[in-house]
């Protein structure tokens, strides 16, 4: 593979849905499955999708176990919110390595309830680990406020050779 097909390879991606009520079958895991269909219609490689329970605990284990040995983009749907179970940033902390606080300032930006939005992004080895909410529309809102740099910032991480 010449050095352009390798920069154009589609970058790996999974996501992950954090939530008591799909991990336990009792609501369906809209926000997961869509989540997943938008990263591939904007290049991504989908390559796992998993689900988890709230709490700080799942999350991190989760997490840990997804991104052994991956480079890529995990995105995480649920559990950002005021909620008592709502603990995916506190398991993501456990996870990342260093944090990139631009990311998920820019995502809490795109809209009123963004604000609302505990979500952390942050790197684990040749990972980027985003956080959005449970709501379908929120978590695509939130990953589209930082999809135009994620594919630049996953070949910097992978320290592919980039134009600047």
């Amino acid at each position: 593979m010449s050095g352009d097909e390798q920069a154009e390879a589609p970058l790996q991606a999974k996501v992950l849905t954090v939530s008591d009520g799909v991990f336990h079958g009792a609501r369906d895991d809209t926000g997961g499955r869509g989540l997943a269909a938008h990263l591939a219609g904007n290049g991504f490689d989908v390559v796992d999708h998993q689900v988890t329970q709230d709490g700080a605990d799942e999350v991190a284990a989760t997490l840990t176990e997804m991104s052994e040995g991956f480079a890529g983009l995990i995105v995480t749907t649920g559990g950002t919110g005021f909620a008592p179970r709502d603990q995916t940033p506190e398991g993501t902390r456990r996870v990342i390595e260093r944090d990139a606080p631009g990311l998920a300032e820019a995502m809490r930006l795109v809209s009123p309830f963004g604000r609302l939005s505990r979500g952390v992004a942050g790197i684990r080895g040749e990972t980027i680990i985003c956080n959005t909410p449970g709501s379908p529309k929120g978590t695509i809102e939130q990953i589209d406020a930082v999809i135009d740099v994620l594919s630049h910032a996953l070949r910097l991480l992978h320290a592919e050779p980039t134009e600047h």
